[in-house]
């Protein structure tokens, strides 16, 4: 069915260098560009956990960029957790959990 856009959500742990090195800014920078709703988060194993949620495609684009992050990052995995949840409107950056 041309013209009919799946929309998908996604919450993903990144692993590697990713604290310190503006990831959460980064997520919410190019998560708001692709359009996507959700939120970040680092987590304190040294790892950022997003929920992604928007087109399918925009999504799996979110996910593709990931594994590359900002300039300082080096990202070792990108490990999608689960499919669904509710994102909340907009994307917002969370406290540390």
């Amino acid at each position: 069915m041309s013209g009919e856009r799946k929309e998908r959500t996604v919450r993903v742990r990144i692993a590697g260098r990713v604290q310190g090195v503006g990831f959460r800014y980064w997520t919410e920078e190019t998560a708001c560009g692709l359009g996507l709703a959700g939120w970040v988060r680092n987590r304190r194993d040294g790892s950022v956990e997003a929920l992604l949620s928007g087109p399918a495609d925009d999504v799996a684009e979110m996910l593709r960029r990931c594994h590359q992050g900002p300039r300082a990052a080096q990202v070792g995995s990108v490990e999608i957790l689960e499919e669904g949840g509710t994102p909340p409107a907009g994307f917002e950056m969370r406290p540390t959990a």
